[in-house]
């Protein structure tokens, strides 16, 4: 079981430097999930400190996480957290940007959790990966309450294309056939998109 304040440290460390982690109730319920669906193989795009594959891990033993991060700064201390917690036999660590990465491993869960911008272009290269009937989660499908505003009275260009961005996603998610893609209000807004099993 990993130590409470090892977890509150990687909070705190977040918190601190401004690193994105899942909010609590987002996390509470992809861990309720890998348990309730027996997942035990999980691609995670977008690996940050380590904080969402080292609290995934946590669900049971024989879980495994392949993770991937293009920030140095972020894969580094990624790499010092996964081995403080003697998770290193368990969970893979890529320093790539996910888009040049090339994988032929299945899993039951690939979770998105990295630039927004990209969820799309993560989800059609990586979904190769994914086993018959398994799982594609993607976080921050509410953009801090952004989404459900009109685009134009977002002030920042960016964050406008940004918002625009996700909210075609969504439609995307919406309009894919081969997925029953459900939209959650936890967190900051999940997308739980199940593979129809043909």
């Amino acid at each position: 079981m990993i130590n409470e304040n090892v977890i509150k440290q990687l909070k705190d460390y977040a918190d601190i430097n401004n690193v994105p982690i899942m909010l609590d109730d987002g996390m509470d319920f992809l861990l309720d999930y890998i348990k309730k669906n027996n997942v035990k193989r999980i691609l995670e795009i977008g690996a940050a400190i380590g904080y969402s594959a080292i609290m995934m891990c946590t669900v049971g033993q024989d879980i495994t996480v392949t993770t991937i991060e293009r920030d140095e700064k972020r894969y580094l201390e990624a790499v010092k957290n996964i081995k403080k917690v003697g998770l290193q036999d368990r969970i893979t660590l890529i320093y790539q940007n996910a888009l040049d990465v090339e994988l032929d491993e299945e899993y039951d869960l690939i979770f998105i959790d990295a630039a927004k911008a990209q969820s799309r272009k993560f989800f059609e290269k990586f979904e190769k990966n994914l086993v018959p009937g398994g799982t594609i989660i993607t976080d921050n499908m509410g953009f801090h309450g952004l989404v459900e505003k009109d685009p134009e009275s977002i002030e920042s260009r960016n964050l406008r294309q940004l918002v625009r961005k996700i909210k075609e996603y969504i439609i995307f998610l919406q309009d894919n056939p081969r997925y029953e893609t459900r939209f959650l209000d936890v967190g900051d807004g999940i997308a739980v998109s199940k593979h129809i099993y043909e």
